[in-house]
């Protein structure tokens, strides 16, 4: 036993960098990712069991298409505004609905929106995580506009039934909604709106997701490899 050579450390550090290199260890950028708080509500799949790349580009086209047949609107609107054009009279208010400077403004908001979700779109399809984060800003705005009509709604109930007033009177079903308990009507508003809320709030999780698998996936290649003076690389 006292003949036997001792093994040199450099020899247990090799033999450890060769393990952990076979063992295909997860990059330093990846552990941290998972031992983050937020690691629980990490997931490579949304609706419909397809990956999140491929949820956030349906996504992007939904609202790509949306925003362009908005925008077709807008601009046959523009072209004859007789069509479009609601006199005072016809809204009982002593305002116009949609002048120009309301279409303009409405017609540059969509062409906005146009670019956003081309730019979401293609992000996620050549996998540039930085193309995605003007889409994710826009959705965190329309969540948080939808939670302050929800704190509004909440808050101030009285608002719905001076809105309803505020309706023209050929508007759809307008006497069979003010008829209802404002009570029963506040409540079935707040649960429509926390319905959109929890549905707004899942797309986000995708886009947030697709866009940390996608910046993870573009840091993460990280090469592990012996050189000949066994130094660990």
């Amino acid at each position: 036993r006292e003949g036997r050579p001792r093994p040199r450390p450099q020899s247990r550090l090799r033999g450890a960098a060769r393990r952990e290199a076979r063992s295909g260890a997860e990059p330093r950028e990846a552990a941290e990712m998972l031992s983050s708080p937020w690691a629980r509500f990490y997931s490579n799949s949304c609706c419909l069991c397809c990956h999140v790349r491929t949820g956030t580009i349906i996504l992007g086209v939904w609202y790509l298409i949306i925003n362009s047949v908005v925008l077709l609107i807008l601009l046959s609107a523009l072209t004859d505004p007789d069509q479009y054009h609601l006199t005072s009279a016809e809204l009982g208010g002593e305002f116009e609905f949609m002048d120009d400077a309301n279409m303009c403004i409405a017609t540059a908001i969509s062409l906005l929106m146009i670019l956003i979700c081309a730019m979401a779109t293609y992000g996620a399809y050549k996998q540039h995580a930085a193309w995605i984060i003007p889409f994710f800003c826009y959705q965190i705005f329309d969540f948080a506009l939808n939670t302050l009509v929800a704190i509004s709604v909440l808050v101030y109930p009285s608002t719905i039934q001076d809105y309803l007033r505020q309706l023209p009177t050929n508007f759809p079903y307008k006497e069979e909604i003010m008829s209802v308990n404002p009570t029963c009507l506040v409540v079935i508003i707040l649960l429509f709106i926390s319905i959109i809320l929890a549905f707004k709030g899942y797309l986000i999780s995708c886009v947030w997701n697709c866009y940390r698998y996608i910046n993870g996936r573009n840091n993460s290649d990280v090469l592990v490899y012996i050189t000949t003076n066994d130094t660990a690389v």
